[in-house]
């Protein structure tokens, strides 16, 4: 998939994860962190690339990209199973405590949680692609869904941009929507 759809993607199932919960109050401040690191989760798993967004907005993040894909194994490879799932989940959990002081109304476990949900979403996604991924690593074999390899996705070709990457906004649509006596309750939660 691509970083749009992958962006997308995560900020779905974020939506759809707190949606699905009872109402609770959390500051604007963990919200819009949350958000961000919702979409940073989503497209982590893509740093094994050279064209990955964090490289490209580096000096030398071409270069970077290159020896990170190397020692990681090539693209979705270790990012794109559940170890590294559980490694980068390590990582993202240790950089919150070190740079908690954000100050005391950003709550960090919910940071956490939105990057954990972005991160699985994209895994999820691109395992409906063609190459699939390798979800039980070391274990070197790829899955995808279908299991059928020529029913699954080509990334970033016409079945992408026409009916994926519109279902997921229509998906938003529709949960927005069913859900908007929730939302305008925490929005009035937070105004007032």
């Amino acid at each position: 998939m691509t970083g749009r759809t992958h962006d997308l993607a995560a900020f779905t199932a974020l939506g759809a994860i707190v949606l699905a919960q009872p109402v609770r109050t959390v500051t604007l401040a963990t919200a819009i962190l949350c958000i961000f690191a919702n979409l940073v989760g989503g497209v982590t798993p893509d740093i094994d690339q050279p064209t990955a967004p964090l490289w490209r907005n580096l000096p030398v993040g071409k270069y970077f990209g290159k020896v990170f894909g190397i020692l990681n194994g090539g693209h979705r490879f270790l990012t794109h199973s559940l170890l590294g799932l559980a490694l980068f989940g390590l990582a993202a959990h240790w950089l919150l405590v070190f740079v908690h002081p954000l100050g005391p109304h950003v709550n960090i476990d919910l940071m956490w949680w939105a990057f954990m949900i972005g991160m699985l979403s994209h895994l999820v996604m691109d395992s409906f692609t063609k190459e699939g991924v390798p979800w039980l690593l070391p274990i070197p074999v790829k899955f995808g869904f279908p299991p059928l390899r020529k029913f699954r996705i080509t990334t970033g070709h016409l079945i992408e941009k026409a009916a994926v990457f519109p279902g997921l906004i229509i998906c938003n649509v529709g949960l927005y929507a069913h859900n908007s006596q929730k939302l305008l309750s925490i929005v009035h939660r937070h105004i007032l």
